[in-house]
């Protein structure tokens, strides 16, 4: 029997739904889940039935961040979302804004942010029905990370979760962790130009990947790359204050970056960058700095 999923936009891009159109089996996905309704794929009701009244429905999806006075298909959002959710078995928070708030917490709508954070914060307004949330933040979200945290709920899984309830096998670890720059981040050769294939953006360039947690240098974009890998600094999307000010700045004091590598003690930091300063790879310098 398929799993049934409805899929709800609150204020969003669409990104996460076009990240999901990108899945490379989304026909097999599909012999096993099928769609009440999709903003984008074609599904058994429009969302002006889905509104109307309570349709048998297994999983909850919500995409983007959520507003008091914001409306589809003529009813609030927070109405659609206290019409299904006492009645399915899970609720899913696709991507950032849906999750803590992201870019739109900083809209004009009303009470805007993700259904059981705002940020950091947890909110009341959905508290009852925090066992049954999953999130899955990302902007957007891998959509592997997004089917297989589907697969999970539908064979009913067991799996741990962190402190904001996303799956710990996909955010347990850090976007650092797995980065092909790792060598240049330890011997603190930085990069200066964006797209070149050598050299740290850690020091100079704003990458959030040392505290930022996230599987995208562990499950690569198209099978292929990560933002790291392509020259880009991590913007650190899975976290509850993303976006930040100044994305392509290292905020420092003194010289030492302000935010260190998460449960990096300063004192240690700084021993180990004295340790550090006194080599000098010139591997690692000459592949940088030569045409």
């Amino acid at each position: 029997m398929k799993t049934k999923l409805l899929w709800i936009q609150g204020l969003t891009c669409n990104g996460n739904s076009h990240a999901f159109l990108n899945y490379p089996h989304l026909n097999r996905f599909l012999d096993d889940f099928t769609f009440l309704s999709h903003p984008v794929l074609d599904s058994d009701h429009k969302l002006e039935e889905i509104v109307t009244r309570v349709h048998p429905c297994d999983i909850l999806l919500i995409e983007g961040a959520i507003a008091d006075d914001f409306q589809r298909a003529g009813r609030s959002i927070v109405e659609i979302i206290e019409m299904y959710a006492p009645h399915v078995e899970k609720i899913v928070t696709i991507g950032t804004c849906a999750t803590f708030g992201g870019i739109f917490k900083e809209s004009p709508w009303q009470n805007s942010g993700g259904m059981l954070f705002l940020e950091e914060e947890k909110r009341t307004r959905f508290a009852q029905y925090a066992d049954k949330i999953v999130s899955v933040s990302g902007c957007p979200v891998h959509p592997d990370v997004l089917v297989e945290t589907l697969y999970m709920l539908r064979k009913k899984l067991h799996f741990e979760k962190d402190q904001y309830r996303r799956p710990k096998l996909f955010f347990a670890w850090t976007v650092h962790n797995g980065c092909t720059r790792n060598e240049y981040f330890e011997y603190k050769v930085d990069n200066h130009r964006f797209g070149e294939k050598e050299g740290c953006m850690f020091y100079d360039h704003g990458c959030q990947a040392p505290f930022t947690h996230g599987s995208c240098n562990k499950i690569l974009w198209n099978e292929v790359s990560s933002k790291t890998r392509s020259g880009e600094p991590c913007h650190g999307c899975t976290e509850p204050a993303f976006p930040r000010y100044n994305l392509y700045t290292t905020k420092k004091n003194m010289g030492i970056p302000q935010y260190l590598p998460l449960d990096v003690p300063k004192r240690a930091y700084l021993t180990l960058s004295g340790v550090t300063k006194a080599f000098k790879i010139s591997r690692l310098e000459k592949r940088l700095f030569d045409d």
